[in-house]
């Protein structure tokens, strides 16, 4: 156990971290939402794909490098741990700041591509593994999420119905170039948030006694998914509850089509391989179906998720780490 003063450093790399992802997700939600304004689409889609498929940049970092190091199993126990984390932290605390407004596409559509990619990723890993014909087939299936989203889009904008996206007549508050500037920056500066986080904690786990698996299922998985938490919290605050919601389904999808799609092309992910985490058990990836199926029912119930119901999503995932803490204890 290292003297305490060894802690100075890892303390100053959490709040660095932390006010890095603050100013990060602020630049990223305000370009995202100046883009959707400018195109004339709902921030709704600019939520389901560019901020949820930036903001999972660090999963796919993580897994692209462990499967090029030879250890790909990686990529499946960071992409469980941050679906799980997702859903269960991140919406539970955006919703316990401000209830969460759910556009009933999200439901229809985007939530229920979510559960079924989630089942579909359970009938892959039945024979033990995640070959390159199953990344191809998943690749392909975030290709087509992304046009199928796009088409969506447009057909909303010439469709007056009353399950028409919401598309907003305000003007762009900013030129062109700096909304790309805002989202290129911002996600740039949540990556590096994300790493400084992630090296405290990892330090300060470290000194209080926690366990290799317990630091990979939690603070690794957390801090791949600290640019979605940051993300949705500014985006929550600021009542861009599209672009909350939005980035976390349209990450989990992501995070199960692109990151373990590409993953396994470059080397098959075998679930015995998963070393920086232990071995991934039936309750891990049962946690993580339940939350993906459960998020549908309470969206539904008034079109909100309320803070009782994110309340309820924080348990859940304040239950599994527990649950974590336990099993690798005793």
């Amino acid at each position: 156990m290292p003297p305490t003063a060894d802690l100075a450093y890892p303390i100053l790399f959490l709040i660095a971290g932390v006010l890095l992802l603050y100013f990060g997700a602020e630049g990223l939600v305000r370009g995202s939402a100046s883009i959707a304004l400018r195109m004339r689409i709902a921030p709704l889609i600019v939520g389901l794909t560019i901020v949820a498929f930036g903001t999972s940049s660090p999963e796919l970092v993580v897994s692209i490098s462990a499967a090029l190091k030879g250890n790909p199993g990686i990529a499946l126990g960071n992409v469980i741990g941050s679906n799980i984390c997702n859903i269960a932290l991140i919406l539970g605390i955006a919703a316990i700041v401000r209830p969460i407004k759910v556009n009933i596409k999200v439901i229809k559509v985007d939530i229920s591509i979510m559960i079924g990619i989630t089942l579909l990723l359970i009938l892959m890993l039945l024979d033990g593994e995640i070959d390159r014909i199953d990344g191809i087939l998943l690749t392909i299936g975030v290709i087509s999420y992304c046009f199928f989203t796009i088409f969506l889009a447009k057909n909303s904008n010439t469709n007056n119905d009353e399950n028409e996206l919401e598309v907003s007549d305000e003007k762009p508050p900013h030129k062109k170039w700096l909304d790309i500037v805002f989202i290129v920056v911002g996600l740039a500066i949540l990556i590096v948030g994300a790493n400084l986080f992630v090296s405290g904690a990892t330090v300060i786990a470290e000194y209080l006694g926690a366990s290799d698996i317990i630091i990979g299922l939690t603070i690794v998985a957390f801090g791949t998914s600290l640019p979605e938490l940051a993300t949705s919290l500014v985006a929550s605050i600021k009542g861009e509850s599209d672009i909350s919601i939005g980035n976390v389904v349209g990450s989990n999808i992501f995070n199960i089509l692109g990151v373990l799609g590409i993953t396994s092309i470059i080397h098959p992910i075998y679930v015995g391989e998963i070393s920086m985490t232990g071995t991934i058990t039936p309750v891990d990836v049962g946690v993580m179906v339940l939350v993906a199926i459960i998020i549908s029912p309470l969206a539904w119930s008034k079109l909100t998720i309320s803070r009782i119901e994110g309340a309820f999503l924080l348990f859940i995932y304040i239950g599994y780490v527990f649950y974590l803490y336990t099993k690798t204890d005793g």
